[in-house]
Formats: C-alpha cells, sequence, structure tokens
C-alpha cells in the first residue's frame, strides 16, 4: 500500500467513520471469553503511516533524536542518542518491519552512551532508551525472534542497556537513596538537586527491574526499588491526603514529602500506572505495590471522580491541593482509563474496569468536541456536585461558555503533541472487551491525527486542536510518536500475537509507560499463592 492509498482509507475514513456498534463487554466474574476481531486494511494503513514518519526521520534526523519535518532538520533533545530510532525499535519489531528493524539493530553498539553534551533526564532516559532497549531485546529473544539472526548485534543491545544503566546509576547516590533526576555524563554526576517528583521516581522500577532480570545483577533492581520504597511509605501525614493518593514532590535528602498536591496528571501519573503493572509483572515480588494501587484507585473513585455540571455523564478525575479539589486534567491523563481497566482485569475486579471504561469514553468526549476532532493538552470543567460558587469550582470563561454548554469541558491549553494516551486507553478498552466501538474511536483518531499533523517529512505537533487545521505546525515529530501513537493504533487493529495485551491471565508481557512491551519472568502471567 503506497502513502497516497493510505491517505485514500484516511478521507474515506473521515466521511463515514460509524461510531454505533453492539456491546461486547466482558463478563470477568462469569470467566467470559473475548472476542476480538482484526482489521487487516486499517493495520497496514498504520504501517504505512509509521514507515512514512521514520523514512523522513531516517533521512533527515538519524541518528539524531528528533526529526523537525516542516524544514527537514533534527533536533538533539534527548542526548543526542537516536531517540527517534530506540523508541521505533519495538514498534518496527511487533509490525514485523524487517528493513527497520535491520536498520536500528545496525546502529544500537555504535551508540556511545558515554558522552553527551546535554543534561540527561534519569526519568526520559529510563523510559525512552532503557525501556526500548530491553524490550527489543525480550521481543527479538521471543515471539519477534524470526526477524534477525546476528546474535552478535542482538547481544548488543543488552550490553548496550547495561552500560547506559550503569551511568545512570550514579543518580542514586543520595543520602536517602531517592534519585536525582537531572545528570550530567563526562563524568556521570548528578545535578545536586534538592527535591525530585514521584512520576520521575516511580516510573524507574519496572525496567531497573527487568534489567536484573535478565543480567543476574541485582544492583539495579535494588536501586529503583529502595528509591520507591519511600513512595509506598509516604511520610509525613501530609504527603498524603487521601489513602494511596500522595503528593507530589519528594526531599532527595531524607525521602520525606514536601506537599500534598498530585493526581493523574503529569508529574505523578506513572507512579500510579506501575504500582499495577510491578504486580502483572510478579505477584509474588511486588504484592505491596498492588495493595497500594487498590488504595489509590479505591481513593480516586470515591472523592477525584467528578461530572461536568453541562454534560454529568462524563468523568473525569480532578486534581488536588491536600483535600481541595481542582477541576482541571490534561491528555496526559487519558491513560488513565487504560490502567483502571489493566488492574481490574489483572484483580478480576470488574468494577475497575467499568470505571475505567468510564474514564475512557469521557476522554474520547475531548476529542469528539474540538475542529479537529484531537483532544487538547488540557482541559478544565464545572463540577455538577460542588456549590458552582466555590473558589475552586468556577464557571468556564465567557469565550468557551457555549463550547462548555455543548462539550462538557473547556480546553485550557490548546496544543497537541503527538500524545498516545487516549488511544492508549482505547486498546486496554478493546482488549479487556472485544468491543469494536473501541477499535472505531481508534481509527477516529488515527485519522484526525494523519490529516491534521502530516506535513513535510513526517508528522509535527499542531498549536490549537480546535483551529482550523490545527492552528499552527510546530516543526518537531515526538519520538513516542513512533513508541507509542503509531503502536497503539496499529495493535488495536492487528492480529491477536504474544505481545497483545490480554483479558484471559495469559499476558507474556506488560508496557512501560512508553508503550515497550517488557516481557513477563516465566514466559507468562501468574497468579500471586494464596496464604
Amino acid at each position: 500500500m503506497t502513502w497516497s492509498s493510505m491517505l485514500k482509507i484516511v478521507v474515506a475514513g473521515l466521511a463515514g467513520l460509524s461510531l454505533a456498534s453492539p456491546i461486547a463487554q466482558v463478563n470477568l466474574r462469569r470467566g467470559g471469553k473475548v472476542t476480538y476481531h482484526p482489521n487487516a486494511e486499517r493495520a497496514d494503513a498504520v504501517k504505512e503511516a509509521f514507515q512514512r514518519g521514520w523514512d523522513g526521520y531516517y533521512k533527515y534526523a538519524f541518528p539524531h533524536d528528533s526529526l523537525r519535518p516542516v524544514t527537514n532538520g533534527y533536533e538533539d533533545d534527548r542526548n543526542g542518542w537516536g531517540a527517534s530510532a530506540i523508541d521505533a525499535f519495538s514498534t518496527a519489531l511487533v509490525m514485523g518491519n524487517k528493513e527497520v528493524v535491520k536498520q536500528i539493530l545496525d546502529y544500537v553498539p555504535k551508540i556511545n552512551f558515554d558522552q553527551t553534551s546535554t543534561e540527561v533526564s534519569l526519568f526520559e532516559t529510563t523510559i525512552r532508551y532503557l525501556g526500548g532497549l530491553l524490550s527489543a531485546y525480550d521481543l527479538i529473544k521471543g515471539p519477534a525472534k524470526g526477524l534477525s539472526k546476528d546474535q552478535k548485534l542482538i547481544d548488543s543491545i543488552l550490553e548496550q542497556a547495561t552500560r547506559l544503566a550503569d551511568n545512570l546509576k550514579v543518580g542514586f547516590d543520595t543520602p536517602s537513596g531517592i534519585p536525582d533526576n537531572t545528570l550530567f555524563f563526562g563524568p556521570p554526576r548528578t545535578n545536586n538537586s534538592t527535591s525530585n517528583g514521584i512520576a520521575t521516581i516511580g516510573t524507574l522500577v519496572l525496567e531497573w527491574t527487568r534489567l536484573s532480570d535478565l543480567t543476574g545483577n541485582p544492583e539495579y533492581a535494588k536501586l529503583s526499588q529502595k528509591a520507591e520504597e519511600y513512595l509506598l511509605n509516604p511520610q509525613p501525614a501530609l504527603g498524603e491526603p487521601w489513602p494511596g493518593l500522595i503528593g507530589t514532590n519528594v526531599d532527595i535528602a531524607t525521602g520525606k514529602f514536601l506537599d500534598g498536591y498530585g493526581g493523574w496528571v503529569g508529574g505523578d501519573d506513572s507512579f500510579y500506572e506501575y504500582l499495577i503493572k510491578m504486580y502483572l509483572y510478579d505477584p509474588e515480588r511486588f504484592a505491596h505495590y498492588k495493595d497500594r494501587w487498590i488504595l489509590a484507585v479505591d481513593s480516586s473513585i470515591e472523592h477525584l471522580a467528578s461530572h461536568p455540571t453541562t454534560r454529568p455523564e462524563l468523568t473525569f478525575l480532578a486534581m488536588f491541593n491536600n483535600q481541595t479539589l481542582m477541576f482541571v486534567s490534561q491528555h496526559l491523563a487519558c491513560f488513565d482509563g487504560g490502567n483502571f481497566i489493566l488492574g481490574g482485569l489483572t484483580l478480576d475486579e470488574p468494577r475497575y474496569v467499568e470505571f475505567g471504561l468510564e474514564l475512557t469514553a469521557a476522554c474520547r468526549a475531548t476529542y469528539a468536541a474540538t475542529e479537529t476532532k484531537i483532544g487538547p493538552e488540557s482541559f478544565r470543567w464545572q463540577d455538577n456536585r460542588l456549590d458552582p460558587s466555590a473558589p475552586n469550582n468556577k464557571p468556564a470563561p465567557a469565550a468557551q461558555a457555549a463550547f462548555y454548554d455543548e462539550a462538557g469541558f473547556w480546553i485550557d491549553s490548546s496544543a497537541y503533541v503527538l500524545r498516545p494516551e487516549v488511544i492508549e486507553s482505547y486498546y486496554y478498552a478493546y482488549r479487556a472487551t472485544g468491543d469494536p466501538k473501541y477499535q472505531e474511536w481508534s481509527w477516529e483518531a488515527f485519522v484526525a491525527i494523519n490529516a491534521t499533523t502530516s506535513v513535510g517529512s513526517g508528522f509535527s505537533s499542531i498549536s490549537d486542536v480546535n483551529a482550523p487545521h490545527g492552528g499552527s505546525f510546530t516543526d518537531f515529530q515526538e519520538s513516542f510518536l513512533f513508541a507509542e501513537v503509531m503502536k497503539y493504533a496499529y495493535l488495536i487493529q492487528a492480529e491477536d500475537e504474544d505481545w497483545q495485551v490480554k483479558a484471559d491471565h495469559t499476558n507474556k508481557f506488560v508496557y512501560n509507560t512508553e508503550c515497550h512491551p517488557i516481557a513477563i519472568p516465566g514466559g507468562g502471567e501468574r497468579r500471586a499463592k494464596k496464604a
């Protein structure tokens, strides 16, 4: 299929999207089996979009980090180690794209993880580079092993992941073991920061534990798990306004919480995400992570669930400042539906799945209401249960009052930076239920993203989702377009494979927050032993 052929499919999709479909929700209590409905034509269209973005990157930006598709330039925004290549690695593997796999595999041994001219984010480097390498290694040694037989190159993936982690581990050299997120190389050293956030502390444990499991060196797991313990046992009391819901910033010297401000938004989000994912990874070692996830989601349902005055059928999760709610959320937070769904499947708890489906539907509403049919970076609403005169429950600004009346939210920040989280939740909703509605919603989003962000040699972030044609292009193609947007959009239409999320406790992989599939030890999902 050519790019022009794919665009014809996209145009047809825009003209004829059908959002109605039969409900096929899984009944977990009855052990209902989920049936999936692969769509080869749509899966191939996503492959073509991936290839187009990759070709532009490979021609104009590789081996730098990111493509500037309007000007055919590049940006080294992630240390100049080829972030887009490593983020694309696992996606190329699950798509069976041998040419791109070979291009990346040939490049991996050449990366010099000892040098960079910029500061290094421990969090971003872990989820993109370390996660991307470990995932590629798990896939190419497992269900995607037919895509390369060059054992020396395959071995170099784990060798390079280890080399990178050996440089990054200086971040944990602090009085408490809470890492400094800002590092410098040449030689590796910290920034001597005084605080760190729960997402940048708590979104290391999956990748660093996997590295220990693959290498047999327990040091990596111990470093990340020691830091995690401060978040699992938050001190002092201000750090946990409700059971399981914790503040954002932690003192690096002492491990004490500095605030009770947070939510399921950027800066906090993937801490909660990894709690249930670690339990899925190994229910014996990480049973207490599961307990903390249950506390967090139960408190979220009880205290954070909020419904807009103009569309009370929608459910969003509010932010909080101690126990004062703030009715604002982000595109980033729209992963929450998928995380509730995954937790419900893992724990055989239908109410978590059902609540996750509610959150997913509300995030879909943020797409359906805009000019481009893409959701904004952040949005607000007025809660329908709190007194409208309350200082934390202000109405929509006059300029957006009509929009709010119809949409159930108003736009706080109008940009779209190629984020995946809404499609991510569609993916988990589909894998939990088999309902083709979620494939339709994902296709709708994919069509809109292609129609709006395709420009020049690739895809670009845009300035305004509620303006014709998305306003203006920012001339930047994020590396996570490859890792997340393209992968989720593909997987929801693709055939069932070992790396797909399962609804029947046969998972062989768990996805890191960058959508890199990490193999579950022992070959697949296990259930915790009864005491």
